[in-house]
């Protein structure tokens, strides 16, 4: 669809090309599974990416093939040929941490990320390597977290791609305290219109211990035009900070029994992508693995034994030191979807010593991106 991302990117964002010359090559995605034995479906599948705040699009690697055909692998395509990592029937989706807020995304300060440029941080820099990854990958469906640029930025730009989009604020968004704010921060999801019609939308407002939030999540019920497959696609992002872990516990509690509802107790298949800012080991975590709903968290299938989740999702250095942890997540219904293929994680080599964010990196989070297909029988969504 776009056979040059940067020409495309520089014509959207009326800029040079010159300005993204920054950006590497982003990576690929390998299928879990050699492609020959991987049988295509009479329904079309889903590619999948999440977390993160606006993050880079410059990744590079590719994907390698898992055992049983079931998962898919680890890297990502050459920008030559972006689509090499789509099978024909592919429904793309991905979603993405943009981490927009605050100076972050508004270009006032360093936001404590002290090995990373000032000119870095700005928008006017950051919002080039955000749209190129998304061209990069072409998802058909993107989820975004901490997005304050919706309405100057994403929507009118995506629009103009084919994408509907849907922004969810947050009720109190800490962006409405900078000076010369773009208004406040929250999720955004879009889709690519000619493969999917929107069959219902949900804005939740998340509740803890009885009491609203100031966290947010879109749930949307999507139906494949070509297949006519109904699913459900959800973006979140919870409370931060250490401290708040029975906070975010309770969060999690009502998005699942949110999108319980939604998905008629699980006859919907499902996908939740967010900023959990939890690791594994929280009990937000262990909610969501042992759900009702058959949740299973799609980036654990890249591990040599199918059951660990990658060592990080961001990578960031501030005043108060380094840190590295695994805070962002894809889940999905097991019974019902399969994945396909996933896109590696930056090593260690590739984020470099002043870690995230940076030049080539705009979020202090990595996306993630997966490709789904559904399971062949439909009788296995109940």
């Amino acid at each position: 669809m776009f056979h040059s991302p940067r020409r495309l990117c520089s014509a959207l964002l009326q800029r040079d090309a010159p300005g993204l010359r920054r950006l590497p090559a982003p990576g690929l995605r390998r299928p879990l599974s050699p492609p020959a034995a991987v049988p295509r479906p009479a329904s079309p599948r889903l590619l999948a990416a999440a977390s993160g705040a606006a993050r880079s699009c410059s990744r590079t690697g590719e994907c390698t093939p898992v055992p049983g055909g079931e998962r898919h692998g680890s890297q990502r395509p050459t920008r030559s040929a972006p689509s090499h990592c789509f099978f024909s029937d592919l429904i793309s989706f991905y979603s993405d941490c943009s981490h927009h807020h605050n100076p972050l995304s508004l270009g006032e300060g360093k936001d404590n990320f002290v090995q990373c440029p000032v000119e870095a941080l700005k928008w006017e820099e950051r919002k080039c390597l955000i749209l190129e990854e998304i061209l990069a990958y072409q998802p058909d469906i993107l989820c975004l977290q901490e997005v304050d640029h919706y309405f100057d930025t994403f929507q009118p730009l995506l629009s103009r791609l084919g994408y509907q989009g849907t922004f969810f604020p947050k009720p109190w968004s800490p962006c409405l305290d900078v000076e010369h704010n773009n208004g406040p921060d929250g999720c955004a999801l879009f889709f690519l219109q000619n493969r999917f019609k929107l069959v219902n939308s949900a804005n939740i407002r998340l509740t803890a211990m009885t009491l609203k939030t100031n966290q947010v999540a879109i749930a949307q019920t999507l139906e494949c035009k070509e297949s006519g497959r109904q699913f459900c696609i959800a973006v979140t992002h919870l409370k931060a900070r250490t401290g708040w872990e029975r906070f975010r516990s309770a969060q999690g509690c009502d998005l699942l029994q949110n999108l319980q509802n939604i998905t008629q107790g699980a006859k919907i298949p499902l996908i939740v992508c967010g900023d959990f800012n939890a690791e594994p080991t929280e009990e937000v975590y262990k909610r969501f693995a042992s759900s009702s709903l058959n949740l299973n968290s799609a980036y654990k299938l890249l591990s040599a034994d199918g059951q660990s989740e990658p060592p990080y999702t961001t990578w960031k250095i501030r005043t108060s030191g380094e840190c590295r942890h695994t805070l962002d997540y894809i889940w999905y219904s097991k019974h019902a979807l399969n994945v396909k293929s996933a896109l590696d994680l930056l090593t260690e080599e590739q984020i470099g010593p002043n870690r995230l964010p940076s030049f080539n990196y705009p979020s202090d989070h990595l996306s993630l991106v997966c490709d789904f297909s559904f399971t062949e029988e439909p009788d296995g969504l109940s």
